[in-house]
């Protein structure tokens, strides 16, 4: 399978990836900017947020850069994940990734950003600040 080349923009936001009790209600604290998401699983509420709306006192993980994949691509089109995926895992760096139902984000530890941004565009992807 060939791997599609994509455009991507490296959201201007530090990041942070926290997990909060399964009973949590949903946060109000999230914010309307930089990519957010809460999703409920039966063991935690994982919240990804821009790290500036964490109020003090809440755990997690700090420090990450967010990539949206900026390629639209239908739910079905394989290939997509896979082709922003590979370079960084292949070079040995952790993403942790979400998708929306447009889109795809690429989230990478921030002191790995400049090797993870390199890696993308040697692999033939596009990557612009946004």
């Amino acid at each position: 399978m060939s791997l599609p080349a994509l455009s991507l923009v490296l959201l201007p936001q530090e990041h942070a990836i926290l997990r909060l009790p399964p009973e949590a209600d949903f946060p109000d604290w999230t914010g309307r900017e930089g990519c957010v998401s809460v999703t409920r699983a039966p063991d935690e509420l994982s919240v990804v947020c821009p790290a500036a709306a964490v109020p003090e006192g809440i755990e997690g993980s700090f420090g990450w850069r967010a990539f949206r994949v900026d390629t639209l691509a239908g739910l079905d089109e394989p290939g997509v994940v896979l082709a922003a995926v590979k370079p960084l895992s292949e070079a040995g760096l952790g993403v942790f990734v979400l998708s929306t139902f447009l889109r795809d984000y690429l989230l990478v530890n921030g002191a790995q950003l400049g090797r993870a941004e390199a890696l993308l565009v040697a692999a033939g992807h596009r990557v612009t600040a946004g």
